[in-house]
């Protein structure tokens, strides 16, 4: 879960400033403005629903009450304010760069790829919507599992027929501030597939330009599940730049799902702060 949170986080000072370079290996990931961003939030309130009552749209709207000024897209925050909110056919990103717990949380790839269906479809139920949280609970869930690069990739190809081929400069060269799931879940998925480790994986994320904070927090979504290992600098950094209702979840969600994964270094005091309910 921490991977969506710093790749939200450290792609947000670049989403209006975007930095495209053929040599990501430059960018610096960690800078004092860096902030959380409504792709956090909502990450947040995603695992919370998987904690307590599986209720996606009651805790979506709970967490997005909580932060209200954190950059929403129009129609998520017009759901927001809507008396009796119902999803409204948007094949936006918002469903992909929220759906990163749901790949650590249940115990086959049917039932992450129907729990991301869930997840997407209170808001995003156009079928791209909910395919790009699928794609994105997919990879996740196939890289906790050890799966090779070549093994996530040929998944996604063939199960949501996305095209993974292309070359990452010729993406950095078209790629434009994009807010759908088409646009934005595949050029993510590649820099995952082209990075060397999880850090890289960020930079590359960023250096393709656009909406960098969710493409990036969809990016270390998943490789955080495929190289279960980030710097603990990378984690403290985060932590305090969040809040500590923020940090239960996360602490509590981790505590659950991934200690069995070797990441049992996210729980050492310090690190993760375990803070009472």
């Amino acid at each position: 879960m921490y991977g969506s949170i710093i790749g939200d986080i450290c792609g947000s000072i670049y989403e209006f400033n975007n930095y495209k370079t053929d040599t990501p290996e430059n960018i610096n990931i960690i800078h004092p403005k860096c902030y959380f961003t409504d792709d956090t939030i909502l990450s947040v309130a995603i695992a919370d629903a998987i904690l307590s009552d599986g209720d996606y749209k009651k805790n979506l709207l709970k967490w997005a009450w909580k932060y209200p000024k954190s950059g929403y897209g129009y129609r998520f925050m017009q759901w927001c304010l809507n008396k009796n909110p119902q999803p409204y056919n948007s094949y936006g990103n918002g469903s992909a760069m929220r759906v990163g717990s749901i790949g650590w949380a249940f115990d086959t790839l049917e039932q992450t790829i129907d729990e991301a269906k869930r997840t997407a479809e209170v808001t995003h139920n156009h079928k791209e919507g909910i395919k790009g949280a699928q794609a994105v609970a997919g990879a996740i869930f196939l890289a906790r599992n050890n799966k090779t690069k070549t093994e996530i990739k040929e998944f996604i190809e063939k199960e949501f027929k996305y095209n993974l081929n292309k070359d990452l400069s010729a993406v950095r060269k078209k790629n434009k501030f994009e807010v759908s799931c088409q646009k934005t879940v595949p050029p993510a998925i590649m820099a995952f597939l082209g990075s060397n480790d999880f850090i890289n994986s960020i930079q590359i994320a960023i250096s393709l330009g656009g909406d960098t904070d969710t493409l990036a927090c969809i990016t270390g979504s998943i490789a955080e599940a495929f190289y279960k290992e980030i710097p603990l600098s990378i984690i403290d950094f985060i932590n305090k730049k969040l809040d500590d209702d923020m940090k239960k979840i996360i602490s509590k969600y981790h505590e659950k799902y991934l200690k069995n994964y070797g990441l049992e270094y996210y729980i050492k005091k310090g690190h993760i702060i375990n803070i009472e309910a």
